[in-house]
């Protein structure tokens, strides 16, 4: 029987039992700065969740915290909708001179909501009715939001479970290296698409995530998602990249298409793209696309005027210079070879792993493993979660601006967390 501390008392009787992350660290959060969370009883905790990729320069980070502070004291406008507001307009002239403009990217921006689901939502709209066409293609093991359109187009089966209703118009295609090498890229999909009897409806567009991040930390080949856009070119698809958790730096480059050398039709961006963990999504798509009627889609809340401004500060701090990417990469560095070190520590435990830039995965053979992995970091004092269909992966997710030693202390805890689950 587990007995429930009283300082959590009030989450159980009267919170929903659809709450989850809770469940795995069984503390009270009351500040955060940083790498570092902190519990209502002083104990601090190395974050390596870094609120799922929505914090990708920390917590309170403090040039953004500055900006928002000064934004709020002066009674810069909270709640615009889709009003033009001088917030709206330093942003959308920021993401354009820092992110778009270096990048020869000529994507209209829009605010469709303030989740990643939203941004999902819009994309898949957009594509039907450019296209006049119902379906979309997805992948295996692709998460791309809770809503149901998003639902249709995820993998995962405990979650489409929870929409309660049938899940239409999404056609899911075997991710990349789905078949360890064994069948050529795209072969079922290309011999689908031009079989006039295989019963596939025409899909208006594919999307994808270049590396899947509830689905496992898979990471898809340059070479694949360069064959994945010809395909789409082809075939007349229009290709959809979604960004959200990959997105804003987390593989080293702004978006993570970027080293494939690809150029999406539509890309979704949300978590970190606020820089402080305010809500706010964006979905981009080609200037030719644009072929929304006024107020087509829209949403209360999809002008977080005081997310509009730390996103601009975030740009201008981290993203004018070209450090972040470096810095980035060279951290990625460093966690394959802890990696690489834990694996050979591990070698007859069948100890794998996979990532790029921050975002890392260890996967386990005993798939039971990774939650205890995950369990005795907690008790260690450090945050990570699972992922995968079976949470059977480790997923490392640290802020991208953590400090060498910071890292290197998380890596040593998870090194003993491995040890210590052995």
């Amino acid at each position: 029987m587990t007995i429930t501390p009283p300082a959590l008392s009030v989450f159980e009787t009267l919170e929903s039992e659809v709450r989850s992350y809770c469940r795995s660290w069984p503390a009270v959060f009351d500040r955060a700065q940083g790498s570092h969370m902190y519990d209502e009883d002083g104990h601090t905790y190395l974050d390596f969740f870094a609120g799922a990729g929505s914090l990708n320069y920390g917590h309170n980070n403090p040039v953004l915290k500055r900006a928002l502070i000064d934004y709020i004291e002066r009674d810069g406008v909270t709640h615009g909708l889709d009003m033009a507001t001088t917030a709206k307009r330093a942003f959308l002239e920021t993401f354009q001179n820092v992110i778009l403009r270096p990048r020869d990217l000529p994507y209209k921006v829009m605010f469709p909501g303030p989740t990643g689901t939203n941004a999902v939502e819009s994309a898949l709209k957009l594509a039907r009715k450019v296209k006049g066409r119902e379906s979309v293609v997805s992948f295996t093991n692709a998460f791309h939001g809770m809503s149901l359109g998003s639902l249709a187009v995820t993998g995962n089966a405990f979650k489409r479970a929870g929409a309660g209703v049938p899940l239409v118009h999404g056609t899911p295609m075997p991710f990349d290296n789905y078949f360890d090498g064994q069948v050529p890229d795209f072969l079922w999909f290309e011999r689908l698409l031009e079989d006039q009897g295989s019963g596939l409806n025409k899909p208006a567009a594919v999307i994808v995530e270049t590396v899947q991040g509830e689905g496992g930390i898979n990471v898809a080949r340059a070479e694949w998602l360069r064959a994945l856009q010809d395909l789409c070119h082809r075939q007349d698809m229009l290709l959809i990249v979604d960004d959200i958790q990959m997105g804003c730096g987390r593989t080293g480059a702004f978006f993570s298409f970027e080293e494939a050398g690809i150029q999406p039709d539509i890309v979704t961006l949300s978590k970190s793209i606020s820089g402080y963990g305010l809500p706010m999504s964006l979905c981009l798509f080609k200037p030719e696309l644009d072929v929304w009627e006024p107020g087509e889609h829209n949403g209360t809340f999809r002008g977080n005027n005081p997310a509009f401004v730390t996103a601009a500060a975030a740009l201008n701090a981290y993203w004018a210079d070209g450090q972040m990417e470096k810095q980035t990469l060279a951290r990625g560095e460093m966690v394959e070879r802890a990696l690489l070190a834990i694996a050979d520590e591990n070698a007859g435990a069948g100890v794998s792993f996979r990532g790029r830039g921050l975002v890392w995965g260890i996967e386990f053979t005993d798939k039971n493993r990774a939650t205890a992995v995950c369990r005795r970091a907690f008790e260690l004092g450090m945050l990570l979660e699972t992922s995968g269909p079976e949470s059977e992966v480790v997923k490392l997710l640290p802020a991208l601006t953590i400090s060498a030693d910071e890292l290197d202390e998380g890596l040593r805890t998870l090194a003993r967390a491995v040890r210590e689950t052995a």
